[in-house]
């Protein structure tokens, strides 16, 4: 994949939550929600202050995050369906 977010941009592929409750029930693909959690594919340089000062990201390739419910644009790259976000969409990184 050729892209490359700008400054203090993320990529991110969603990560598919649980196919069954815990109960055992199987959750059918139209009442399940669209994950809040993803792994960053790749992540912009950082902002910059009003100085010029580059604002290094919090975060990095490889990362798993969450993220709020309606946060990012979702693009079509490869055939696959990612986010892009700002890095201050992010709520978290998990352990």
């Amino acid at each position: 994949m050729a892209f490359k977010p700008l400054h203090d941009r993320v990529l991110v592929r969603r990560v598919e939550g649980e196919e069954k409750t815990k109960g055992g029930l199987i959750i059918p693909d139209s009442a399940k929600e669209k994950p809040s959690e993803g792994e960053i594919v790749s992540v912009g340089d950082g902002a910059r202050k009003d100085n010029g000062e580059l604002i290094e990201m919090a975060v990095k390739a490889g990362d798993r995050i969450l993220f709020g419910k309606w946060s990012g644009t979702e693009i079509t790259i490869d055939g696959e369906e990612l986010l892009i976000m700002k890095e201050s969409d992010i709520l978290g990184k998990m352990a």
